[in-house]
């Protein structure tokens, strides 16, 4: 058997790269909005009661990747090791299909408003179905992977410096270092094959985000977030040259905590 499937609509939000991606939507508070095609007017009909519906799940497919292997190494990983790909969540998969368990928060027209997502800008979205938490809701099953990765995860906090320069960018409309950090630094933080991440000469080490450096230390399991700083040169921030649109955010940061 062989089937084709249409998209029923995409996924908008800010968040484009594959490093942005939460380990699942239920740890991290992104929202995003599924824009339904509006050229099949059924499909804003087949949402009339939604409202109402607290949860959802949405299929979806993982359209930056292609290709498959049967073993992953996952972004939770016990002891580094490889894990078999169907018992994970991986995006490389016989099927590219993907699903997701989000908050509605609200229904308009053929927009769906959404919370507690990690899917990215432009995923294409297959399908919908309510959240039935009598029929969903496991808690007490058990994925043995993962329970014994839990064992290695970092606990994050952040200085009055990093915060106030990640709620600053933040409310530029630059990347959420927050959820990079979340993502990124909670498993395997000194990744070097996986992550821009480098040991810093003066002590401590910095993950490199688009075209910021994000700075922290470590002890024990606790990782401490210090500062975040802009990846250009001085003259690099004085060249026209802009390859990635950013320029003007960067400037405004040094002026505000340089």
């Amino acid at each position: 058997m062989k089937f084709e499937f249409e998209p029923i609509g995409v996924f908008s939000c800010p968040r484009k790269y594959r490093f942005e991606t939460p380990r699942q939507g239920a740890f991290a508070d992104n929202s995003g909005v599924i824009v339904l095609n509006t050229e099949d007017p059924r499909l804003a009909e087949a949402c009339r009661d939604l409202n109402g519906v607290e949860r959802i799940w949405v299929i979806f497919c993982f359209h930056l990747n292609s290709g498959w292997r049967p073993f992953i190494q996952p972004p939770v990983s016990p002891g580094g090791r490889r894990v078999s790909t169907l018992a994970t969540r991986a995006p490389y998969r016989p099927n590219p299909i993907g699903m997701s368990c989000v908050e509605l928060v609200r229904v308009e027209k053929n927009k769906l408003y959404v919370r507690d997502s990690d899917l990215l800008d432009g995923t294409p979205i297959l399908d919908i179905k309510p959240y039935i938490p009598a029929a969903d809701a496991f808690p007490a099953s058990r994925v043995a992977w993962l329970d014994e990765a839990e064992a290695d995860k970092y606990s994050i906090e952040y200085t009055p410096e990093a915060m106030a320069r990640i709620e600053w960018l933040r409310g530029q409309g630059g990347p959420d270092l927050e959820n990079f950090c979340s993502v990124q630094l909670a498993f395997d933080p000194f990744n070097r094959r996986r992550k821009r991440v480098s040991e810093e000469p003066e002590g401590g080490w910095s993950i490199g985000c688009r075209t910021w450096r994000v700075y922290f230390s470590v002890s024990g399991k606790q990782l401490t977030v210090q500062t975040v700083r802009s990846h250009y040169t001085q003259d690099e921030l004085a060249s026209a040259e802009d390859k990635y649109g950013d320029k003007a955010v960067h400037r405004a940061f040094a002026e505000n905590f340089c």
